[in-house]
């Protein structure tokens, strides 16, 4: 499937110094479920779809995966039918409103830890073919330090970790850091706080995590930014309607937004170290 945004694709392209579209792999994790981390990742992704960016939003919950129902757009193929070779990566690209492009995770995550080696090399081959076809291939995961969310982040270029003031969801946020640093991997991590209630509270559930961090991980999360607790949210999920579409001006949309702005003013400060080639590397051998 080809995305309806040619000219923007065209655009994107003639901003790459080397007239080749560089493919960024993007992870957004929790520490535990319940922070609004599909709801974030769902909105992050238009909010970089709006700046002119291609967006492949890949929904990598395990049996939770739930991007089609926040669309109102049910899935008619998924990572399932990839797996079992019945569609190409192509046919099970879904379309939301507004042109965002998703694929939904239904049953396949669960398949693809019992890939054999030649299934395995398939997979990645079919991924392989984003390559250059879009800016940015964000995995909402589920919660927590399951294995394949950990490989998933292992295998990322950046993994943004949502948490809330809450102080289960701070003390999650840390440990699955703290996991993966302990795994010997190296992971570059950006930080949102969601719910908050003010910016004081935001900045104080901020500067806890990254002082710990600095601490005991010798890791410095930049902060992307603060997302308000917003009655907006839970309305715009009753009415499986993205926020940013249905309440564009309402505190949420805004916070979100504005991280989009951080996360872009950063991103131009790194290099992608993995891109899709890199992570199709790292996810075989996270997987073999």
């Amino acid at each position: 499937m080809r995305d309806q945004a040619e000219a923007l694709r065209h655009m994107v392209l003639s901003r790459e110094s080397d007239g080749v579209k560089q493919t960024r792999i993007l992870t957004v994790t929790s520490g535990k479920g319940g922070v609004g981390k599909s709801n974030f990742s769902l909105n992050f992704a238009l909010a970089l779809q709006k700046r002119g960016y291609s967006v492949l939003l890949f929904d990598a919950d395990i049996g939770m995966g739930n991007i089609d129902v926040l669309l109102g757009t049910p899935a008619a193929y998924s990572l399932f039918h990839l797996l079992k070779r019945d569609k190409s990566i192509w046919e099970i690209i879904q379309e939301g409103p507004g042109g965002l492009r998703f694929i939904a995770g239904g049953s396949g995550f669960k398949d693809l830890i019992r890939l054999s080696d030649e299934e395995l090399e398939y997979f990645a081959s079919e991924i392989a073919k984003l390559y250059g076809e879009v800016d940015y291939v964000l995995f909402d995961t589920g919660a927590g330090l399951s294995k394949e969310t950990l490989r998933f982040i292992q295998a990322a270029d950046e993994t943004i970790v949502v948490t809330t003031p809450e102080p289960t969801s701070i003390t999650d946020a840390y440990a699955l850091m703290k996991m993966v640093r302990t795994m010997g991997q190296e992971a570059q991590f950006r930080l949102v706080v969601n719910r908050v209630g003010d910016e004081r509270e935001g900045l104080q559930t901020s500067d806890n995590i990254r002082q710990v961090a600095r601490t005991y991980l010798s890791l410095e999360i930049p902060l992307l930014g603060f997302v308000p607790d917003d009655a907006h949210v839970s309305k715009a999920v009753k009415k499986q309607t993205a926020l940013s579409y249905l309440y564009p001006d309402c505190p949420a949309s805004k916070g979100i937004d504005g991280i989009a702005a951080e996360y872009l003013n950063e991103s131009r400060k790194t290099s992608v170290q993995t891109s899709i080639k890199g992570f199709l590397q790292r996810v075989r051998k996270l997987w073999s």
